[in-house]
Order: structure tokens, then sequence, then C-alpha cells
């Protein structure tokens, strides 16, 4: 289980992110599960920001967070909810 500092950290980065890229960057939210799940909760609306053309920026996210994942030794995985 990561500690809460990283745990803090990765949302923190993922929700930051998020709300940069969104409409409503009060609709974010971002919650991180034992297993090393990350869901990212945003607006109906902003879903296709989020994910993005071909899923390109859900793909980005996603490798940011293999990244961040590789230099703490974790292994985290993004889902998207609306």
């Amino acid at each position: 289980m990561p500690t809460t500092r990283e745990s803090g950290n990765v949302c923190a980065l993922i929700e930051l992110i998020a709300k940069e890229l969104v409409d409503a960057p009060d609709e974010v939210f971002v919650e991180l599960f034992e297993d090393g799940v990350i869901e990212l909760e945003v607006a109906e609306s902003d879903v296709g920001k989020v994910i993005g053309r071909q899923g390109r920026t859900a793909r980005a996210l996603r490798s940011l967070l293999g990244a961040v994942g590789y230099r703490a030794h974790k292994r985290y995985q993004l889902e998207i909810i609306e």
C-alpha cells in the first residue's frame, strides 16, 4: 500500500492535471484504492476532454502514472469515471 505522502502526491498530480483540462474543475474527484487503482471522476460533459482524441490524453495520463509508479516501485492504474 502506498504511503500517505506518495498517494497524496499521485492523487494531487492527477487532480491538478484534470482540473486544468476540464470546464468544470469543481466536479473533479480523485480517489486512490489500496490495489493501486486511481479513479478519476469528472462531469459527464468533460469526459471527452480527459480522454482526448483517440484516447491520447488518457494514454498520456497513464504514461505519467507509469513513470511515477516506477520511481515509487508501485503500479498504478487509472480509471476514468463519468
